[in-house]
């Protein structure tokens, strides 16, 4: 261990301004450069969410940041966990585990209580690294709720780290976005401003001289680099990240389409089929034709009998029951596919309810009180595939998979990720299709965006003001 290392905070100076990419990119290069390092968050608010192999449960961003700098993933990493399931009412997970289900305004008043299960798990990674870097979340000035900060000012405050903030040119307005953020910190963290980073540049960068000149002798802020856009279709937080995905591909021969259920879950899912240059999705929300798709995907949701009610109302439930081509079903999207679907005690929902599913699989599903964690090898479909489950929905008959005909479904994520059952699976749809190596893609694209970043940033300046 390096001793006397300084801690950093990425904070955004609005949401969705590239923190996770920047944390990630960030730690590897201090890797890089000899340095042991592990990612953080405070409190993510996230569906998209993954097990770890001790059974723990957290947000996507921290385990795919730790994957980058190749660290087993953990709770400590993301200690507080938001999962949204509509009606008002958030599931809390902390350290790993469902805590409750509760509402914002009660989630806040008990803030409080939190604080030292944060402190606890930062200085757990603090004792095993050289520095911790710590993601922030939305903006660190949102004076309403400073006091009810955990991700971003009470880690910063409470562990002196030096911060970087970074900033979203594409949204427009960067320059009000990084005065005011800069100027409503408190003075000491002011102090501890290594930086701003301007994300998402496009264009001539010589057009943007003046403005480096602006920020650094005006607002006397160091510019620490102006990062060009480059599309990066992997490691999707949330839906806004899904939104912005990118698809340019010649050669398509498989059309795929992932109905986009309003509560839908687990984006990861389908990365290895964005990043497949065969293959072409479309994520749908209304009832247009299936029958230009091969393969109809329908993913996990954070409120399964709700997105099933909706596929109903808008007409895709009757479309789909008609249809004779490829469905297949990945946890909640799987449970819809059985007969019934029974909340009797009110797990997912604040009544006890019961759904007709579409009857493609003849059992019901049960949902029980203790959720199934679990990450690990699956013998399924004949493979031998790595996956986790995360789910309250039990089936009797087919715990795990099913397949007939057309149908195929299971309550394991990550299934795309196996490239063995993927190439397999799609060449059974199109004998024309040829074998892609996602893991091969995953590792090249991280190395390759990484590298282009850095070619971007002082790093020098940031390496100095932590060492």
């Amino acid at each position: 261990l390096f001793y006397n290392m300084k801690n950093i905070s990425i904070f955004g100076t609005s949401s969705d301004s590239g923190k996770s990419t920047l944390t990630f990119v960030i730690a590897k290069i201090l890797q890089d450069s000899g340095y042991s390092v592990v990612p953080f968050k405070a409190q993510n608010v996230s569906n998209n969410s993954k097990v770890c192999s001790d059974g723990s449960e957290i947000g996507i961003a921290q385990y795919f940041q730790a994957q980058v700098v190749d660290v087993e993933p953990t709770f400590h990493m993301n200690p507080v966990l938001l999962k949204i399931e509509g009606n008002g009412r958030s599931q809390i997970i902390v350290d790993g585990k469902v805590l409750k289900t509760t509402t914002p305004r009660e989630y806040y008043k008990e803030i409080d209580a939190l604080k030292p299960i944060v402190k606890k798990n930062f200085e757990y990674l603090q004792g095993l690294y050289d520095i911790v870097i710590a993601e922030g979340a939305g903006s660190p000035v949102e004076l309403n709720l400073m006091d009810k900060d955990l991700a971003n000012t009470y880690v910063a405050q409470e562990f002196d780290t030096k911060i970087i903030l970074v900033a979203d040119i594409e949204k427009g307005g960067v320059f009000a976005s990084i005065y005011g953020t800069y100027n409503l910190l408190d003075d000491k963290l002011k102090k501890n401003v290594i930086g701003v980073v301007i994300n998402k540049f496009r264009g001539d960068l010589s057009l943007f001289e003046e403005g480096i000149s602006i920020i650094e002798e005006h607002f006397n802020i160091p510019v620490l680099g102006v990062v060009p856009f480059i599309p990066f279709n992997l490691g999707f937080e949330d839906s806004q990240s899904l939104i912005n995905y990118s698809q340019i591909k010649h050669n398509v021969k498989l059309n795929i389409a992932v109905v986009k259920f309003p509560k839908m879950s687990n984006y990861n899912d389908i990365e290895p089929l964005i990043a497949n240059p065969e293959v072409n999705v479309d994520f749908i929300s209304n009832s247009a034709s299936l029958e230009s798709y091969d393969l109809v995907i329908l993913p996990g949701t954070k409120s399964t009998i709700n997105d099933l009610k909706w596929l109903k109302e808008i007409g895709l439930f009757a479309l789909l029951q008609k249809r004779d081509k490829a469905i297949y079903g990945i946890c909640g999207g799987y449970q819809m596919m059985f007969e019934k679907i029974i909340d009797d005690k009110k797990i997912e929902n604040n009544e006890s309810l019961i759904e007709e599913g579409f009857g493609f699989i003849k059992d019901e599903i049960i949902f029980e009180e203790n959720k199934v964690l679990k990450n690990g090898s699956y013998e399924i479909f004949g493979l031998k595939l790595e996956g986790f489950e995360i789910h309250n929905g039990l089936s009797k008959k087919h715990k795990l998979f099913y397949e007939n005909s057309n149908i195929k479904g299971s309550f394991i994520h990550g299934i795309f990720d196996n490239d063995n059952f993927t190439n397999a699976y799609f060449k059974s749809l199109n004998e024309n299709y040829e074998d892609f190596n996602f893991q091969q893609y995953k590792k090249e694209t991280i190395n390759s965006f990484v590298e282009k970043i850095k070619e971007s940033l002082d790093v020098k300046r940031i390496i100095n003001s932590v060492s």
